[in-house]
């Protein structure tokens, strides 16, 4: 056994959400090979940041980087990558990655600390297609990328007296440039536009306007006034050309796509595709007027 050593690392967690909706759909085989080329492209973009891939973890892999610039930069690459991917039976499979930086004990080719815990308490606060980390790890970042993170709230965090305050790492900005990585997409030929319509009024999400939130929540982008809702429900996201839909609520999300079955969403995101509805935390049949209707559109 190597003698433990104590080191200034950063920690990051990079997980496949959704794998239980995955292998449910797809069945073990296709769902567990699905899951394995994703994890492969996030293992191949650490060691291309000069990282290494500690452990997998079910579909979750535990990486250590030199710093926290390298970590952050790894991030958004890997982000990136796997928004690239095509949907698999019209499900959108993308990640959640959270990461710390401090001092690592690193023994018998595992990590542990306080430091790993944070990084890990991270990842189990992201939503798939976000990266969050700690402030003190911001603080550690060069200015010109502190410059693309955003403070969202102090959390309470086991075995911590106070609160942690918690950023997000801002990798997809304006017309979908990776800041951190350096990297930047030409914009489509023809935009592609999603149209959303509740009780009259019309949201559009596209380049300008790349995220809409709902829920109940008065501070919502489209207020839901059910209370089968949650205060923030769900979220949509424009990844390039694309639209997901992101669920955060806890009674779930039911999408019904143009002549397919409707589809529940829970803690999970889907590709939004052509047109058809969205409902908020109940089926559509139940309360179709509370509904949202989508199409998107060039």
């Amino acid at each position: 056994m190597d003698d433990a050593a104590s080191d200034k690392k950063a920690v990051l967690f990079a997980d496949v959400s959704g794998s239980t909706r995955l292998y449910e759909v797809l069945g073990d085989q296709r769902a567990f090979a699905v899951i394995n080329d994703r994890l492969d492209i996030l293992r191949q973009l650490a060691a291309a940041h000069s990282g290494h891939v500690v452990k997998n973890i079910g579909d979750e892999i535990m990486c250590i980087f030199p710093d926290a610039m390298t970590a952050a930069q790894a991030a958004c690459e890997m982000q990136t990558a796997i928004g690239s991917c095509p949907p698999v039976d019209g499900m959108l499979v993308g990640i959640r990655i959270g990461f710390h930086s401090g001092y690592v004990l690193q023994n018998d080719g595992d990590l542990f600390g306080d430091t790993v815990n944070m990084a890990a308490r991270m990842a189990e606060i992201a939503h798939a297609g976000q990266i969050i980390t700690t402030a003190t790890t911001v603080a550690m970042l060069p200015s010109i990328l502190r410059t693309s993170t955003r403070p969202l709230s102090r959390l309470p965090v086991k075995g911590k007296k106070e609160g942690v305050e918690i950023c997000e790492v801002l990798w997809q900005v304006g017309e979908e440039m990776t800041v951190m990585a350096g990297r930047t997409h030409s914009p489509e030929a023809a935009e592609l536009s999603l149209l959303l319509l509740h009780k009259g009024e019309r949201f559009v999400v596209n380049s300008s306007n790349p995220v809409i939130t709902m829920g109940r929540d008065e501070q919502a982008d489209i207020v839901i006034e059910n209370r089968h809702a949650s205060r923030m429900h769900a979220r949509i996201e424009r990844r390039r050309d694309k639209y997901a839909l992101i669920d955060l609520s806890s009674n779930g999300s039911y999408v019904a796509v143009k002549d397919e079955a409707e589809v529940r969403l829970r803690r999970e995101e889907m590709l939004l595709r052509e047109r058809g509805t969205i409902s908020m935390g109940h089926p559509f049949e139940k309360y179709p007027a509370d509904s949202i209707e989508f199409i998107i559109t060039s």
